[in-house]
């Protein structure tokens, strides 16, 4: 394998009480309940209009638009107030980014995230410079759609069998199964290690060193 392309929220990037705070935000805006955090944390991944359906399945879907665009809003609202924490890397990931660079890989990141979150995250952690290709839900289809990875392929100029996909999610997994690439899961993210492997993925990684191994074939 030549390219590995990671999830965000989830596998590379701590995002759960940010997420859960602006879905609170923008339903509130609209007099709506605040969403369970369990719940939101199923729909992590998906696009955001598809995440509205998930959660509100019996609304309109003129409010699942209006709350999609919202919560774009309630982002950019609660991170100009300092109201949003750091999204931190989860445990290891920086090292083995380190490693896999060190060791020829190409780096991507296929997100439900929009291209400006991405970039904000992506410039904290002075990460922006590694990747060859960074496709967001602006540009694509919600996973499980493999509209992002196959555009991550192309970018990086390998064919499926050579590369892997890396998530915490059933839509990460889904993705990868869509494009034929393979999937490896993370089980520090949001959705559980059984649902990865009844998804497709070929194996979950317990922690950054693990999924390294398993990388490494």
């Amino acid at each position: 394998m030549r390219l590995a392309v990671f999830d965000c929220d989830g596998t590379l990037v701590d995002s759960q009480a940010n997420i859960v705070r602006a879905m609170h935000d923008s339903f509130g805006r609209l007099g709506l309940p605040d969403p369970d955090p369990h719940a939101v944390r199923r729909v992590v991944g998906l696009s955001l209009v598809e995440a509205m359906q998930a959660l509100l399945p019996d609304a309109d879907a003129d409010l699942h638009v209006r709350l999609a665009e919202d919560y774009k809003t309630a982002f950019q609202r609660l991170r100009a107030d300092k109201r949003l924490d750091p999204e931190p890397l989860f445990d290891g990931i920086g090292a083995l980014l380190d490693a896999l660079e060190a060791d020829g890989w190409l780096l991507a990141v296929a997100t439900g995230k929009s291209d400006r979150g991405l970039k904000l995250v992506m410039e904290h952690h002075g990460l922006l410079h590694r990747f060859v290709s960074l496709q967001t839900a602006d540009r694509h289809p919600s996973k499980p759609h493999p509209s992002m990875l196959l555009q991550c392929l192309a970018d990086a100029g390998v064919a499926p069998h050579q590369a892997c996909i890396i998530g915490d999610t059933v839509f990460d997994v889904g993705m990868g199964v869509a494009a034929g690439v393979t999937a490896f899961g993370v089980d520090w993210g949001y959705h559980e290690r059984h649902e990865l492997l009844e998804a497709g993925a070929a194996a979950v990684a317990r922690d950054a060193m693990h999924l390294k191994a398993l990388l490494d074939g």
